[in-house]
């Protein structure tokens, strides 16, 4: 089943290469069309993150308060996720939709040269190679290495980028400085990942990572104007008060007064 899904992702690439004729361009086509296709999901974990920050001190607020109970603390945060309506396992499926086409496009341009044969696999003149991996750049000197060098920078920036620029836009987020901290950290163990890596899955990689940065911020933009037009919308509106007033009786006049007597 892995093997005929490898075969479906390589036939994918082919198609796209024998009709724009570089694989390098079909592979960002291949990643243009995946991202175009998760761009529901990337919505949702984006507006996930947002309503976080927006709950995020009553979030702090509940674990001062429920700080020696668990359980209790478990219970008030459940209900919290329910009123503000969100999921922490939002931010999640849209990396793990990618992780089976990450491997299996790890595999596939592994295997390109068994696959094919008098290919190159360049992207233009940029990329020499889309099956070489930086560490085999390096052995053939800086000036090949540079362009996997570049690839590189962008496979680990762009992937923790999003969780940065949320950050930047929270500023009063306590957590703030523990995320940047991990982001570093994920970072240079993406670098590590990416030495070992076709420059293939590179660029599959930071072509996807930059259109989420791009998806990302077009849906934070368009909540934050949500927002905005909410606000500016809401109204005080004047209390209304039903008053009934008494009917005043009429006076006698001076006729009715003789006639009565």
């Amino acid at each position: 089943m892995w093997d005929v899904f490898k075969d479906w992702i390589f036939d994918i690439i082919q198609f796209f290469y024998n009709f724009c004729g570089d694989w390098g361009l079909a592979i960002i086509i291949v990643t243009v069309i995946f991202r175009i296709l998760i761009s529901p999901l990337m919505h949702k974990q984006t507006k996930s993150s947002f309503q976080m920050q927006k709950v995020q001190p009553l979030m702090q607020e509940l674990q001062r308060k429920y700080a020696d109970d668990q359980p209790r603390l478990q219970e008030e945060m459940q209900k919290l996720y329910a009123e503000v309506k969100f999921n922490p396992l939002a931010g999640c499926l849209p990396m793990l939709l990618q992780m089976p086409i990450f491997m299996a496009l790890f595999q596939v341009l592994s295997e390109m040269g068994s696959r094919t044969s008098g290919t190159t696999y360049e992207f233009y003149n940029l990329v020499p190679s889309l099956v070489m991996k930086p560490s085999e750049a390096m052995a053939a000197g800086f000036g090949t290495f540079v362009p996997y060098l570049i690839l590189m920078v962008i496979f680990a920036g762009a992937t923790f980028l999003p969780m940065v620029l949320m950050q930047m836009g929270n500023k009063d987020n306590p957590q703030r400085k523990q995320t940047m901290i991990m982001a570093a950290v994920m970072s240079v163990f993406m670098l590590w990942i990416s030495w070992g890596s076709p420059a293939g899955v590179l660029l599959f990689w930071g072509a996807s990572s930059l259109m989420g940065i791009a998806q990302q911020q077009i849906s934070m933009r368009i909540m934050k104007k949500r927002d905005a037009e909410a606000a500016e919308t809401i109204e005080v509106k004047p209390i209304e008060v039903d008053v009934t007033r008494k009917q005043k009786k009429p006076r006698p006049t001076k006729k009715d007064t003789t006639k009565r007597k």
